[in-house]
C-alpha cells in the first residue's frame, strides 16, 4: 500500500465511519500529506507501512526547528495518530509507530473577551435605517446570547428557533446537534430582521429556511461575518484583535464569572472535553486579579 491508496481509504474511513465534516477530513490528510513530504525531502524514501518511531520522531524535531506552533504541531500528530490507527484497524499494519509519540506543551494563551459595554457600543453603532442594519444586529445579539461559532450562526435555520422555549438547534462539530438557550433581545433582534427586511427579500430556493442571508438572497458567508465584525470594532472605536469567535469567548467568560456550572457551559459551547471549557477558569481569575489590581488602594503596594 503506498502513500496515495493509503490516504484514499483513510479518507473513505473518515467520510463513513467517522462522519467528520470536509474540512476535519481536509485537515486530516494535510498532516498525512505533510509528513509524506518531508520523508521525501529528507531523502526517506518510505511508504506508510515501514514507518517508523524514529521517523516520527525526526519529523516532530524538524517542526520545532522549523518555528511552527506547539498548537499546529499537535495538531499534525494528532492527525498522523488517527492515520496510524485507521491502519492499524484494517490489519495492514501490526504496530502503531505512533504510539509512544508524546505531544508537544502547548503554552496557554487566554483568549481576547470583549466587556458588556463594548459589545453595546459596537451595536450602538449598527445603522438600523439601511435594511440590513437589523441583520447585523441580530448577528450580533445571537452570537453573543448562544455563543456560537460563525459556522453555526451562518447555518441556523429558522424552523430550528424555538421562540417560545426560547431555544435554539445549533448542528456543530461533526454535524452533533445540540440545545442552546437563546436570550429575549437576540429574539426580538431575529423578528426584528424576519418581519422588517427577511420577508421582503427575494430568496433562492435552496435557503428558504436560512436564518441570515445577504443581498442576493443566498447564505450569508463566513467571510461577510468577520468583515462586519472588523467593522464595527472599528466603528466603536475597540483597539483589540476581535473575531466573530470572540463573542463565543465572552459568552462562555461572561457565565464563568457569573458562577455558571462549567459543565452547563461545556454542553452550551458544545465541548467534547470538559478540559477544552476549563480555560475560562484562567480568564475568570485574570478578571479578578485585574479588578483587584484596579480598584484596590493597597493592591499594588
Amino acid at each position: 500500500m503506498d502513500w496515495q491508496s493509503s490516504r484514499k481509504g483513510f479518507k473513505h474511513y473518515l467520510l463513513l465511519e467517522k462522519s467528520l465534516s470536509a474540512n476535519s477530513i481536509g485537515a486530516y490528510l494535510h498532516d498525512v500529506a505533510y509528513f509524506e513530504s518531508f520523508l521525501e525531502s529528507s531523502g526517506e524514501h518510505t511508504g506508510p507501512l515501514s514507518v517508523e518511531y524514529k521517523h516520527l520522531l525526526s519529523f516532530v524535531q524538524s517542526l520545532t526547528q522549523t518555528g511552527i506552533a506547539a498548537s499546529s504541531q499537535a495538531r499534525m500528530i494528532s492527525g498522523l495518530r488517527a492515520f496510524y490507527k485507521y491502519l492499524l484497524m484494517e490489519d495492514v499494519i501490526a504496530r502503531d509507530p505512533t504510539q509512544f509519540l508524546e505531544l508537544p506543551k502547548k503554552a496557554l494563551k487566554l483568549p481576547e473577551v470583549l466587556e458588556v459595554e463594548e459589545i453595546e457600543n459596537m451595536l450602538g453603532h449598527i445603522d438600523l435605517s439601511k435594511p440590513m442594519g437589523h441583520r447585523d444586529k441580530a448577528i450580533i445579539e445571537t452570537l453573543f446570547s448562544c455563543g456560537l461559532r460563525v459556522s453555526e450562526l451562518v447555518g441556523l435555520n429558522i424552523s430550528e428557533i424555538y421562540e417560545k422555549d426560547r431555544f435554539i438547534k445549533v448542528r456543530g462539530k461533526g454535524n452533533k446537534e445540540r440545545l442552546v438557550p437563546i436570550g429575549k433581545p437576540a429574539l426580538k433582534a431575529i423578528e426584528q430582521y424576519e418581519r422588517g427586511v427577511r420577508m421582503h427579500m427575494q430568496v433562492k430556493p435552496k435557503f428558504t429556511d436560512t436564518l441570515f442571508l445577504n443581498h442576493r438572497g443566498s447564505k450569508l458567508s463566513r467571510v461577510s461575518v468577520f468583515k462586519l465584525i472588523k467593522h464595527l470594532a472599528q466603528e466603536a472605536g475597540i483597539r483589540k484583535n476581535i473575531s466573530p469567535h470572540t463573542f463565543r469567548h465572552s459568552f462562555a467568560t461572561c457565565l464563568v464569572r457569573n458562577g455558571a456550572d462549567l459543565r452547563a457551559v461545556q454542553q452550551m459551547l458544545g465541548h467534547e472535553s470538559i478540559t477544552t471549557t476549563e480555560i475560562y477558569t484562567h480568564l475568570d481569575k485574570r478578571f479578578l486579579k485585574e479588578t483587584i489590581a484596579k480598584y484596590h488602594p493597597r493592591a499594588g503596594k
